[in-house]
Order: structure tokens, then sequence, then C-alpha cells
């Protein structure tokens, strides 16, 4: 009727669950006699606004709305599930604008400076023939930032070769970032020997460019261990910094042999070996 309301009254239990004396009791004894205006057609004015305002479906946002909903999405969430919506959907995870927008809401100090280098130094698109991802998208997958890129660092996956050659395209930081000349790269590791065995320890890690060529090189070469000494790890550590332009992978070699040329594993000990990458703050 017209200028009358509505009376909501329930119809059996509660579809919240009866909770004696809890607020779900409360809601339900206020929804009993809760009146909402009625329209002139007899139907509640919220069924008719919702008759008149139905939800908007995100393909029907414009693309830069839609750019501005996706970068919320987590990274493999958007490579995983929102590629493979549909052709604009891609096109959107494909483009670096959705990846500029995720790099610009981390306002530490280390993404404040990332955000302002990749804008002065954006990735090539051309490498996108090389990965399936564009540059951005496979930065933000894998955080290459500070994150150990040597594999099976401490040996706790099993044995390991004694040397690694570590893509640092392939692990995210593309290839204009590393020219930009505000990367550093900061190499490390701990060694030691058995407390009944002496050990020689080398470490020697290059910069190659995209043929492997060596480009800058550093290798420490520590005082041998002696037999029966004080029994702990030892640090060897190095930060490549204004290494010119080119370049693509680190090569990690490590060497170490005992002093007493016994039979068996009584060379060496090595743990915690890292490379990383950052960005320069100065």
């Amino acid at each position: 009727m017209v200028g009358e309301g509505v009376t909501i009254k329930p119809q059996g239990p509660c579809a919240l669950g009866d909770v004696e004396g809890g607020q779900t009791a409360l809601t339900c004894q206020f929804l009993s006699t809760c009146r909402i205006p009625a329209a002139r057609d007899g139907r509640p004015a919220l069924a008719q606004a919702d008759a008149r305002d139905p939800p908007i479906a995100l393909d029907a946002l414009p693309p830069e709305l839609l750019v501005q909903v996706l970068s919320h999405l987590p990274p493999r969430t958007l490579v995983m599930r929102c590629r493979s919506v549909c052709r604009a959907w891609r096109d959107v995870v494909d483009g670096p604008t959705v990846w500029l927008l995720q790099l610009a809401r981390d306002r530490s100090a280390e993404g404040r400076a990332l955000y302002a280098v990749a804008q002065r130094f954006p990735p090539n698109r051309e490498d996108e023939e090389e990965f399936p991802l564009c540059a951005l998208a496979r930065y933000c997958l894998r955080a290459p930032l500070r994150r150990n890129l040597i594999f099976n660092s401490c040996g706790e996956r099993g044995w390991c070769f004694k040397r690694q050659l570590v893509d640092l395209v392939m692990e995210g930081v593309w290839q204009e970032l590393l020219d930009s000349a505000q990367i550093e790269i900061c190499v490390a590791d701990w060694w030691g020997a058995r407390e009944n065995c002496g050990c020689i320890y080398r470490l020697r890690v290059r910069l190659l460019d995209v043929y492997e060529n060596e480009v800058v090189k550093f290798s420490a070469s520590p005082n041998p261990v002696l037999q029966w000494t004080e029994r702990g790890y030892r640090q060897v550590s190095h930060v490549f910094t204004n290494f010119g332009k080119g370049i693509r992978y680190v090569s990690f070699e490590q060497y170490g042999r005992d002093t007493r040329s016994w039979v068996g594993h009584y060379g060496a000990l090595v743990t915690h070996s890292s490379v990383r990458v950052r960005i320069r703050l100065s």
C-alpha cells in the first residue's frame, strides 16, 4: 500500500544461527521489527534500488580503472589467473603500467629509489621473445633485490656444485636496471675447517656479459687454517659497484682442500654462500 511500510518477520530459525543472549539473537530481534519504506508498486525501496543499480562487472570498467583494480592483486595471481581471463586482461598483465603501480606502493627508501630508477631506465621490450613475461612482471614475481640468488647455499638440499652461474636477468633484474649504475651486487661466503685438520680456501666471483666473457673479477685467498687451531667460520665478502654496462651473469666459484691430504671429506667447510642485488641509496 502507498505510504505504508513492510514489516520483516523471521520465518523459522535465524539464518545466522541461534546464539542465546549473543549478538546474533539481538540482530534477529531487531530485524523482526524493522520496517522498510514501501515504494508505489508495493515493493520495498531497497529491492527497487537494487534493480536500478545492478553490480558493475569488471569487464565493463574503462582500461585505466581496470589497471588500478588489478594492481592490488598479488603478482602470482595476476600471472597465473588473471592473464588467462580474456584478451583485455592479458594485455594489462603483459603491459608495464600494472607493475609500475605495484612498485609505486612500496614507500620504503629502497622502494622509492627503485621506482625512480625504473622510470628513468625502463626495461626494453625486445627481450620478451626470450622470456614469456615482460621484465617488470618477472621482477615482481621473482623479487630479486636482497634475496639470496645462490641455490642450496648451506648444503641443506644435498651436495651442490663448487661453481654456480647466476643469471641475473632470469632472476628478475632487467638489463636496463643492471646498466643504470644504481645497482650493487653483494657476494659473501662463510668458510672454516675441522678442528683436527687444517684447510686452504679460495673464492673467485666474476661478473660476466651475455656471452659469458669476464668483465669484473673479485678473488680472495685468506690465510690457511692450521690444524688444532680455533674452530669456527670466517666470512669473505665483497660489493661490486660501478661495474659498467652489459653484465648478465655472476659466476660464483669456491676452491678448498685440506692441509693433511687425508682420504675422505676433510677439506674446507663452506656455508651460507650468497649473491644479493640491491639498489644504491646515495
